[in-house]
């Protein structure tokens, strides 16, 4: 099985190379739109903002190859371009989940950017993803936009309001969190995804 890793020259990828290492998968990171047709699994990762990834992803011709990967797992700045529009920039996604990302809403007792752990809520217990991660399990977040939860929201995390901190639609899924660097039910959740 080889896996693609989409490397957008946004944001340090090393940590989810080692976690897939771990794994034992056989991952690549490309930039190469023939390598993500030729992959059996995608993982579309990003530190950033939305407006240069969706750039580089037009740059780099990669936007029919992401459109028809599957399965295709976004990953923090990856989870939001699979909606359908980002209010950072003012930019479209890639359509692959239906939904907008929007600015999450700082207070005095909660910063943004969203940074550090926080625990998943589990919407959907059937998502092949979250197979073995129990209900309230802590994920890593890095994070100041986000996808208000909705009818693919597998799971949700509450930071002042409740956002998709989990996505599945179709063999498209998306974790707003850094499963890479999410201790066990991070592993946990790459290792579903490399089985599905």
């Amino acid at each position: 099985m080889s896996v693609a890793v989409v490397d957008l020259g946004c944001g340090n990828i090393a940590s989810m190379m080692f976690a897939l290492e771990r794994l034992g998968a056989r991952a690549a990171l490309t930039r190469a739109a023939s390598d993500i047709a030729a992959a059996d699994r995608v993982i579309l990762p990003g530190v950033g903002t939305a407006g240069f990834a969706m750039r580089q992803i037009d740059a780099l011709g990669l936007r029919d190859g992401l459109m028809s990967a599957r399965p295709l797992l976004g990953v923090c700045l990856g989870h939001q371009l699979l909606f359908e529009r980002s209010e950072e920039g003012g930019v479209d996604g890639l359509g692959l989940i239906e939904g907008d990302v929007t600015r999450l809403q700082g207070a005095p007792d909660r910063p943004i950017p969203h940074m550090g752990w926080n625990t998943l809520d589990i919407d959907q217990p059937d998502c092949p993803l979250l197979k073995g991660v129990e209900d309230g399990a802590f994920v890593y977040f890095v994070h100041t936009f986000a996808s208000h939860a909705g009818p693919s929201t597998a799971a949700s995390t509450r930071y002042g309001e409740a956002f998709s901190s989990v996505a599945a639609a179709d063999g498209v899924y998306g974790c707003q969190f850094h499963p890479e660097r999410s201790a066990a039910p991070g592993a946990q959740i790459l290792k579903n995804f490399l089985e599905l």
